[in-house]
């Protein structure tokens, strides 16, 4: 793969390459420099793409490879950052913007598995192209979102209770 395609790849696709990144990182500095770790393992990466999967499925195996890899040598502290809206359409954007950043603190607290599995189906995947990127079977998948649902559901009930 020559330069000039895989910059177009990556333009192409970045928007799977920012949503990793948020995912696994709090701060914008932090997800600038994943960015850039996970387009170089791409390029690095690149001559053993043979197009026999997609390339956004290539993209997400070493998207996601790449940011466990780098969690795991470096653990983000959560951060939160109020905000106050001055106008009603602040105040809806606020609101948006909140809920966004609860979810991402919920999806935080997840393991990095259960983590790529969530931001597979957020990209409205099938369980059968789930299971091409992280190598489970279809059934092993939908087991998995259940089970992560569920736990989700607990960790918001934990939070909005204040129960441990």
């Amino acid at each position: 793969m020559n330069e000039t395609s895989f910059l177009e790849m990556i333009r192409e696709h970045q928007k799977i390459i920012h949503k990793v990144c948020h995912l696994y990182r709090d701060s914008i500095h932090d997800r600038e420099d994943l960015f850039q770790e996970i387009v170089y393992q791409l390029w690095k990466s690149a001559g053993t793409f043979r197009g026999e999967a997609k390339a956004s499925t290539w993209i997400y195996r070493i998207s996601l490879n790449t940011a466990i890899a780098s969690f795991r040598r470096k653990q983000p502290a959560l951060e939160y950052t109020p905000l106050i809206p001055d106008s009603a359409d602040e105040l809806r954007d606020a609101d948006d913007t909140q809920r966004e950043h609860q979810l991402f603190v919920l999806l935080k607290q997840l393991d990095e598995s259960e983590r790529a599995i969530v931001a597979l189906y957020f990209e409205d995947m099938s369980y059968k192209q789930i299971a091409e990127v992280t190598g489970l079977t279809e059934n092993h998948v939908g087991v998995k979102l259940n089970r992560i649902k569920n736990k989700l559901k607990n960790l918001q009930k934990k939070a909005q209770y204040g129960t441990e």
